[in-house]
């Protein structure tokens, strides 16, 4: 009896499988398609909020999503951060407004301290979660790409780095007062070497839109020139002054 060719078809399609398998391995039917970083809407994003114990717990931060499902015990239901899932609540960061309109991703009016603050969040969560992907809408479009509002928020917090720093520079100029609390004596200020004198921080306004004051020690010889406050109740030549 001859060899019949359609005997070594078997073998063929075995070897093929086999070849096939070996570099292109079926994955686990278990396992979660790898799919990041993607787009969300919102709707989408709200599905993470910690309530589904079958889903990882997402988080906005001015447009970058993360999964923060590590820190389950501070994001998921019940957590003290659990207001964050599930959605961008971007100007809660530093406005501490965890209802209704606080939970909001608009920045709006936010000075450039403020901004740099939650940029400063982000890069947090950039280094400590892993990023899953990007919000449509304020600050990514459908496409994914940076909108002008994103670009503006990058460029303020910049400007809010700049002036944080140059306030440092001009601070470090003048030593600023020591200064404690007790319960039994109340506040003090003072100088080692010099006069504790009330200064407006010449950049603050810039900063926060609001103007305040610190305490610095002045040698004897510059007391005179404008702008320096001395304490309610304290003696113009005090080197010490009880509050």
């Amino acid at each position: 009896m001859g060899w019949s060719p359609f005997l070594g078809i078997p073998l063929i399609v075995a070897l093929l499988s086999f070849l096939f398998y070996k570099n292109f391995p079926l994955k686990s039917l278990n396992s979660a398609p790898q799919n990041f970083p993607r787009l969300f809407t919102v709707e989408e994003l709200a599905l993470y909020n910690g309530s589904d114990p079958r889903l990882p717990i997402f988080l906005g931060i001015i447009g970058s999503v993360f999964d923060v499902s590590k820190g389950k015990s501070h994001y998921g239901v019940g957590g003290g951060y659990n207001h964050f899932a599930g959605r961008d609540a971007s100007r809660a960061f530093v406005s501490g407004n965890f209802t209704g309109d606080g939970l909001t991703d608009s920045l709006r009016d936010l000075s450039s301290a403020e901004v740099k603050s939650i940029v400063d969040w982000r890069d947090f969560y950039f280094r400590t979660y892993t990023y899953v992907g990007k919000l449509v809408g304020r600050y990514y479009d459908s496409e994914g790409n940076p909108t002008k509002y994103l670009k503006g928020v990058e460029a303020k917090a910049a400007r809010g780095a700049q002036l944080m720093e140059k306030q440092k520079n001009e601070e470090a100029k003048l030593p600023s007062c020591n200064s404690r609390w007790s319960q039994q004596e109340g506040s003090e200020v003072w100088c080692d070497d010099g006069y504790p004198r009330l200064v407006q921080r010449p950049t603050e306004i810039a900063l926060t839109g609001k103007m305040s004051k610190r305490c610095a020690c002045f040698k004897e010889e510059d007391l005179d020139q404008p702008g320096l406050e001395v304490y309610e109740g304290c003696d113009y030549s005090a080197k010490t002054c009880r509050l």
